[in-house]
């Protein structure tokens, strides 16, 4: 079960990449892309020293109470301001906290558009903006547990590397390692398991 986990997710490694890609190049308009959109600003650098600080400190009783509502009903903080509209859910649990809810976002809708950032689906374009965010995320993931396994078991990351996200069927796969069927398989049911000790 946990070896299906580590296959399934460098199997899906290419395919990842390629919609990274695709999403990279998708055009919100005035010659923007996605991939621009989820660059990290200033604003991000301020908030992130901000957060240091107690909330009443920099903030008053109104916008407190924005705040509080918003880490009530965030599951997660994405970088990048349409990211974090996305994030934001439309409906609350009652009548007051919506009307917040509704606030905040259409405060964040102020800021994309003060950067000349004015779209016509804003909803579909800050999906897409989460996805890219998402995808890449796990990209950088696979690749940073593939790094550390490589450090201490070249020969295990690269069987993973060569099989799984390369896609080369095992025989391929023994020949580049020059190992035998048996020892492809000995080396590859390892390396899934050491995957998975270092991806938990």
């Amino acid at each position: 079960m946990i070896e299906q986990k580590a296959i399934e997710q460098l199997s899906q490694y290419r395919q990842k990449l390629a919609r990274l890609q695709v999403l990279s190049t998708y055009s919100v308009g005035s010659g923007i892309t996605i991939s621009r959109l989820n660059q990290d600003d200033q604003l991000q650098e301020l908030h992130r020293r901000l957060r240091g600080l107690p909330s009443y400190m920099y903030l008053n009783k109104h916008e407190q109470e924005l705040e509080s509502v918003a880490h009530a009903y965030l599951t997660r903080y994405p970088a990048g301001t349409r990211a974090q509209l996305a994030a934001v859910p439309t409906r609350g649990a009652d009548e007051e906290d919506e009307k917040l809810l509704q606030e905040i976002r259409s405060k964040i809708k102020k800021v994309i558009a003060a950067r000349g950032w004015e779209m016509d689906d804003l909803d579909a374009v800050l999906e897409r903006v989460a996805e890219y965010q998402d995808l890449k995320t796990e990209i950088e993931r696979i690749d940073t547990v593939l790094a550390a396994l490589e450090a201490y078991k070249p020969g295990y990351a690269k069987l993973l590397r060569i099989h799984y996200l390369d896609g080369k069927p095992w025989d391929e796969t023994a020949r580049e390692l020059n190992v035998s069927k048996d020892v492809f398989y000995r080396w590859r049911k390892k390396a899934l398991e050491e995957y998975e000790k270092i991806a938990k």
